[in-house]
């Protein structure tokens, strides 16, 4: 199968487009950053809930989709809900009352149902969550993998932090829970390794072998599970032994283990062999359920995206290596910055990723064209004789690729995509170059914001703001412009766009009446206000200024080289 990027509400996308028993692994982070404490939520006071990204602000509020999404689940809609997970939601109900927590939890465990479902009977999944509704997480996972016969393996605890605030009322919060479970017994699982320190290595090995330089620990050859091997004799290294306890291995294994290496055997003072366990040939500390070893991204980490709840590379790839094979398809319908498919896509897993904001969106096109080069969404031709080269990598659904599909986003009546399309626009314009405004209302006119590198009078580099204005609308009168260019003076920009859904000539006529700005650093003039319809988009329009890289790219440039390779690759 073809990778799989999808735009929109997982939910449906999984029940329309994810068939069952076609998932070897499943990962998700799911947005919950709740500010209350446990007596709070458990008795639904105080102020509501905020969720991670600005698509879900008001997800988690008791609303007609959450009584929806309740109905479905206490009628079995679609046949994927256990008579456990019913009777947990209708106590649920009865306890917690219909607040915000109530429809986090509906919405959550009409998703898991659908992931066991697009399971195999050799899956698993991973949960991750912060502890201020893990409880409830796992009892929804209980009743939903348990009941079928699944199993739960564990509850990792991994440590985000180092102790970072001194509270004088509680312990500082420094972990995020992860609930492993699997579809059946018959899931494969890899054990995993962490490595040693240097101290803990130059500990664990204490002895250096003169022969070779190589550093080693000991241990015994005798042990007493071997009982049918008590009083048998071994020929080592020209010695006749015998073992009053037994022998770890036969005399077969030895002399094929001393014909591969004759300095395995160590000779204690009292004349007992012990063999070498040697510090290069060491897996590792074994994996246990509380992961210390995986550090959080600092703000300077050079893996960082300017993605806020960005996930180490480290923690997936122990997550995919562990519970996936080469081939295997792995899924993340919460992907936000693209981390677990980036990593499964490094590691030569096939990959599912959805997300319901365009932002995400385009930070994983971004960060796939940074990490795996070109794009993967479109067929590498060669330019002189047509033939393709490399078929897409990527099936990208959802996105707008036509005007038709602008007007469905800018149509979308969904509350948790209020804004999409304005973010749908701003980034695709920019390249992913545009930082967006999150602000549902009093935006100042301002949807989006992306940054000139220019020179000022004395020859200095300088960073010169550029404005997106994105409006909908059939019918604009030249107002708009003239509001656009009070913003560009309020904010000392350089440059603004007006980008609009339908093509607006009287705006465009407008737009002329205020001049130019002129680049000085690229000598290159360029109107000050322009005007830009989805279709001109669609026709290849792209923003052409030399715009600084929002983002911290894969390669970590300097931000005058991002700007200036940028330049030179759109002049081309």
């Amino acid at each position: 199968m073809k990778n799989q990027l999808y735009y929109g509400d997982n939910l449906a996308i999984l029940r329309q487009c994810v068939p069952d028993e076609s998932v070897a692994l499943c990962y998700i982070d799911p947005p919950f950053n709740s500010k209350r404490t446990y007596n709070q939520i458990y008795n639904n006071i105080g102020t509501e809930d905020k969720a991670q990204a600005q698509a879900f602000l008001d997800t988690w509020t008791w609303n007609f989709e959450a009584q929806k999404g309740y109905d479905e689940i206490i009628a079995n809609t679609y046949k994927t809900q256990t008579q456990q997970s019913i009777e947990l939601l209708m106590g649920l109900k009865n306890i917690l009352g219909q607040g915000e927590l109530l429809a986090y939890l509906v919405s959550m465990t009409q998703r898991i149902a659908e992931i066991y479902r697009v399971l195999q009977p050799t899956g698993s999944f991973y949960l991750h969550c912060d502890p201020t509704a893990s409880h409830y997480l796992k009892l929804v996972l209980d009743c939903i993998f348990c009941a079928r016969g699944g199993d739960f393996k564990n509850e990792i605890t991994w440590k985000r932090y180092a102790v970072h605030s001194l509270s004088k009322n509680r312990y500082d919060a420094i972990s995020d829970i992860i609930f492993f479970y699997t579809k059946t017994e018959k899931a494969p699982f890899k054990l995993q390794y962490e490595n040693l320190s240097a101290e803990e290595i130059s500990k664990k090995f204490p002895h250096t072998e003169a022969e070779t330089g190589r550093r080693y620990q000991h241990v015994a050859l005798e042990q007493s599970s071997n009982k049918q091997s008590v009083g048998q004799e071994r020929i080592i290294q020209g010695r006749k032994v015998k073992s009053a306890l037994g022998w770890r291995w036969t005399q077969e294994t030895f002399d094929a283990r001393l014909a591969k290496n004759p300095h395995l055997i160590y000779w204690t003072e009292t004349g007992k062999p012990r063999y070498k366990i040697y510090a290069d040939e060491y897996a590792g500390r074994p994996v246990s359920n509380i992961w210390t070893d995986v550090p959080y991204l600092s703000a300077s980490d050079g893996e960082r995206l300017g993605y806020p709840t960005q996930k180490p590379e480290a923690l997936l790839e122990r997550i995919i290596k562990a519970s996936s094979n080469e081939g295997d398809v792995v899924l993340d319908c919460y992907c936000g910055c693209g981390t677990s498919i980036a990593v499964a896509e490094k590691l030569k897993r096939k990959w599912i990723g959805i997300d319901i904001t365009y932002q995400s969106i385009s930070v994983i096109l971004k960060r796939f064209h940074e990490s795996f080069g070109g794009d993967f969404t479109k067929d590498l031709i060669d330019k002189e004789t047509k033939q393709v080269l490399r078929p897409a990598q990527i099936q990208l659904v959802g996105v707008p690729q036509d005007f038709a599909g602008a007007l469905a986003l800018a149509n979308r009546q969904d509350d948790r995509v209020r804004k999409e399309f304005e973010k749908w626009f701003v980034l695709r314009f920019s390249n992913n170059q545009a930082l967006i405004n999150d602000k549902k209302g009093g935006d100042g006119g301002i949807d989006g914001i992306a940054y000139l590198l220019d020179t000022d009078e004395k020859g200095k580099e300088t960073y010169k703001k550029i404005i997106f204005s994105v409006k909908s609308s059939k019918t604009l009168n030249p107002s708009v412009i003239r509001d656009l260019a009070g913003t560009l003076e309020r904010e000392q920009a350089a440059v603004g766009y007006l980008l609009t859904l339908y093509p607006m000539p009287n705006l465009e006529k407008e737009a002329t009446k205020y001049g130019n700005y002129e680049s000085k650093l690229f000598q290159r003039t360029v109107q000050k206000i322009q005007v830009i319809d989805a279709q001109m988009l669609f026709d290849g329009e792209l923003l052409s200024l030399p715009t600084v890289d929002v983002l911290r790219t894969a390669e970590r440039k300097k931000k005058t080289d991002v700007a200036r390779d940028l330049f030179e690759e759109r002049e081309d």
